[in-house]
């Protein structure tokens, strides 16, 4: 039986690799048309350097902990520990990672967001976030806590594509089946008293400490194993609810059209919208009048029109050639077209409009 080992209360900063610099390029990968910079940890990585938390972490790409070469658990970008004993002045805004992430709360409480909605976490509470699940941790700092967390690529950056699990995982095929299904139907973001899951992430947390005197990845390997299987059964036994449209395609132009209002700018055709969707151009037309009852550039000029209305209200004046270019118009007398047939009148009559109210 393996022998439990106190954690050092702060790391030894020479092991833990920045974040960005003198590493691998910050990853980027397209999210719905938009580029979307992997989460790097930036403040995470100061906080330890500073002392004022202690970072135990494995990792790879731009994430900061001990480096893992590339024959040892690859999928892995991040795995560990942090423990703050203090309020901190940082906090995690909104991200995506390029994996799914686990997180374990083992003491404290600790603010989190995802998809828009908030939690105060407490002890044993699991969080699970899928790849195109935005997410944030502190409001807007952390407190005192100590949270283990995984982030494991499994290949995906939507719903409706396939889950590629790494060669370590033990499973058979049917359970790994399961498991990817179970993940793809749900999309619960807190799950309470997981106790087996803390103790098992507080063992890897143990080993991750030691990594750099024994390189035993062996036990590691077997930890994230029985995680993941804890996962499943959990999945089994609380029987979650499932929803098949979860993973449909008419899922992923919802969070496509969702997403659109931040890439405005984009030289956008139905054609290209389709293709980020990984959908024919048909369906995606038909998918867009079902959830908006708009062709998809209607929406897309409609969503245009309503920040330039936006714009044009609100101080600082903005030249009305500036406002149609930020809006995503290829020119000033197409937006005022445009504008004049949505609202009745042109740009610079609505700006005097707002001036005069």
């Amino acid at each position: 039986m393996r022998t439990a080992q106190p954690v050092a209360e702060r790391p030894t900063l020479a092991r833990l690799a920045p974040p960005s610099s003198g590493r691998e390029p910050r990853a980027t990968y397209n999210f719905h048309g938009k580029p979307i910079k992997a989460d790097t940890c930036d403040d995470v990585y100061a906080a330890a350097v500073k002392g004022e938390i202690a970072l135990h972490a494995l990792a790879r790409g731009t994430y900061p902990g001990t480096p893992l070469e590339a024959k040892n658990l690859p999928g892995v970008k991040s795995l560990g520990f942090w423990d703050a004993t203090h309020l901190q002045a940082w906090g995690l805004p909104w991200h995506r990672n390029e994996g799914i992430e686990l997180t374990i709360l083992s003491s404290g409480t600790l603010p989190y967001f995802c998809d828009g909605r908030g939690y105060n976490l407490k002890p044993c509470d699991l969080t699970i976030a899928r790849p195109w699940q935005p997410h944030k941790v502190g409001d807007p700092a952390i407190g005192a806590n100590r949270l283990y967390f995984l982030i494991l690529d499994v290949g995906v950056r939507k719903p409706n594509q396939e889950w590629q699990w790494p060669g370590w995982l033990l499973m058979n095929a049917g359970e790994l089946d399961e498991l990817t299904r179970l993940l793809r139907l749900n999309e619960f973001h807190v799950w309470s008293e997981c106790r087996e899951f803390l103790r098992c992430f507080q063992e890897i947390g143990r080993a991750v400490v030691e990594y750099l005197r024994t390189r035993d990845i062996t036990f590691i390997s077997l930890k994230l194993n029985e995680l993941f299987y804890l996962l499943l059964h959990m999945f089994t036994t609380r029987r979650v609810p499932l929803n098949e449209s979860l993973t449909s395609n008419i899922r992923t132009v919802e969070l496509f059209l969702a997403e659109l209002r931040e890439t405005l700018t984009e030289s956008w055709s139905i054609k290209r919208m389709a293709r980020e969707c990984s959908i024919c151009t048909t369906r995606f037309v038909q998918y867009c009048r079902q959830i908006t009852n708009r062709s998809p550039m209607q929406h897309l000029n409609a969503l245009r029109l309503e920040k330039a209305r936006t714009l044009l209200a609100e101080p600082p004046r903005m030249p009305i050639i500036d406002v149609a270019m930020n809006c995503g118009f290829s020119s000033s007398q197409y937006f005022g077209s445009c504008f004049g047939r949505e609202f009745g009148m042109t740009p610079s009559d609505f700006r005097e409009a707002c001036r005069a109210s």
